[in-house]
């Protein structure tokens, strides 16, 4: 998760949340929106995350990343050749690793967070209230009963 080159420690947080939000879960969508707020992801972008496709916060090559860290999350994978061959553009081979590793790491987060019901944080669940609920987030079933 270390920021050793163009792939952004915001960004690896930006990627962790749309594979966390493909994966549906609560908890994770949380925590890492607000890594990307405390990682200095925009302002603009975490307004906007949710059009990520079409907003002028997000440059082509965070959306080739954002849309593989989406498709690599669904099950089935949904990455297909038109989409490697769109990220190849924008990174290279080191970074897709790098990217692709992020997006792994959360794969295993999403499942254990979900299936445990890992209960939210306050500082989680408030970055979840703020940046999330407008699109229908809920802490659901990891806010403490």
């Amino acid at each position: 998760m270390e920021n050793n080159g163009r792939v952004t420690s915001a960004l690896k947080r930006l990627v962790d949340y749309v594979a966390s939000n493909a994966a549906g879960c609560r908890y994770c969508q949380a925590h890492t929106i607000r890594a990307a707020e405390r990682y200095g992801a925009e302002q603009e972008q975490l307004e906007n995350i949710w059009e990520y496709e079409t907003h002028s916060a997000f440059s082509e090559a965070e959306r080739a990343a954002l849309d593989l860290a989406r498709a690599a999350s669904l099950i089935p994978n949904a990455v297909d050749e038109q989409l490697q061959s769109r990220v190849r553009t924008h990174w290279t081979y080191e970074e897709i690793l790098e990217i692709l590793g992020v997006i792994s790491l959360f794969g295993y987060l999403n499942r254990w967070n979900d299936s445990t019901g890992t209960t939210l944080k306050p500082d989680g669940e408030a970055s979840g209230d703020r940046w999330l609920s407008d699109r229908g987030w809920t802490g659901g079933k990891h806010l403490e009963s």
